[in-house]
């Protein structure tokens, strides 16, 4: 039963979390940094990331990160790049989830754009601090919503047409994984880097807590039952990072029945989600859409 406490010694390596002044990002970020790891909280929310790092014990720091506009993640990188001449660890864990329909600040669908291309962006222009370190490694959250309504809308990306919020997460974490898997095909040839996924389950977080009152109203009174505490759900995460036996283009999840929670396991991702063909398109159309490409 892979733990907490089977996470092995960090030490020397640096980590930057995404979204780590809360829920499953500020657990990840709290226990990688507990077992060593120099790690950077990349977050919106400066004070609030100053904030979640005075309660972390260890070498945590704070990097200004807004995913919603790619100034800023152009900003973050190029900040993180002069800090750092290398980097072990990118964990993709920030997100934004069932949001009204609204856009970033370059016009993408929020979830799309949050979700999928502002770490698409990111990981791009860090890469080459993680290519030169062997076991260095990029892991992307995604979630079960990835089944739901869920398939990527090349002739209306953005929702302008026909707007849903489930739809469109669904899309943005179908992207993730995707996204995921093209970019470890890439990293293969390497040797250095790998690409791994994973899912927290139904988690008690704020996203969970910010859903529609559709959505939220009839978990409520199994919500002990169905949802488990972030430092639970950030275990899969946690795993993907920092097991010495995970292997790039792996995807993992909690263990129990449906995904809900448990500890982390290897799990399986969506039929659609191992479209090659869906996968270069959409690596394609997100370069267009970035301006971002990748040294591999």
């Amino acid at each position: 039963m892979w733990n907490e406490q089977s996470i092995p010694d960090q030490t020397g390596r640096t980590a930057v979390v995404t979204g780590a002044n809360t829920g499953l990002g500020f657990e990840t970020a709290r226990a990688l940094a507990e077992h060593g790891a120099r790690v950077v909280l990349a977050v919106r929310n400066t004070e609030k990331g100053k904030q979640a790092a005075a309660k972390m014990h260890g070498d945590v720091t704070v990097q200004e990160l807004d995913l919603t506009s790619l100034a800023s993640v152009r900003d973050a990188a190029a900040a993180l790049r002069a800090g750092h001449e290398q980097i072990d660890l990118l964990v993709n864990n920030a997100g934004v989830m069932y949001t009204p329909q609204q856009t970033t600040r370059d016009g993408f669908e929020m979830q799309f754009g949050t979700n999928h291309l502002g770490h698409f962006a990111l990981t791009g222009l860090l890469l080459d601090r993680l290519l030169p370190v062997p076991g260095s490694r990029v892991v992307t959250v995604s979630s079960v919503g990835h089944r739901i309504r869920a398939s990527i809308h090349f002739d209306d990306l953005q929702l302008t047409r026909s707007y849903g919020r489930i739809t469109a997460y669904g899309q943005s974490k179908l992207a993730n994984l995707m996204f995921t898997y093209e970019l470890q095909r890439r990293l293969a040839p390497h040797g250095t880097t790998a690409a791994v996924a994973a899912h927290p389950g139904m988690s008690d977080t704020e996203l969970i807590r910010n859903s529609p009152a559709v959505v939220r109203r009839p978990l409520a009174p199994f919500a002990s039952m169905v949802t488990q505490k972030p430092s639970m759900g950030a275990l899969p995460t946690l795993r993907a990072a920092a097991d010495p036996a995970v292997l790039g283009g792996q995807y993992y999840g909690p263990q129990g029945v449906g995904e809900v929670r448990g500890c982390p396991r290897l799990v399986t991702s969506s039929a659609e989600s191992y479209d090659v063909a869906v996968q270069q398109r959409l690596w394609a159309v997100s370069e267009d859409l970035t301006g971002v490409t990748f040294p591999v």
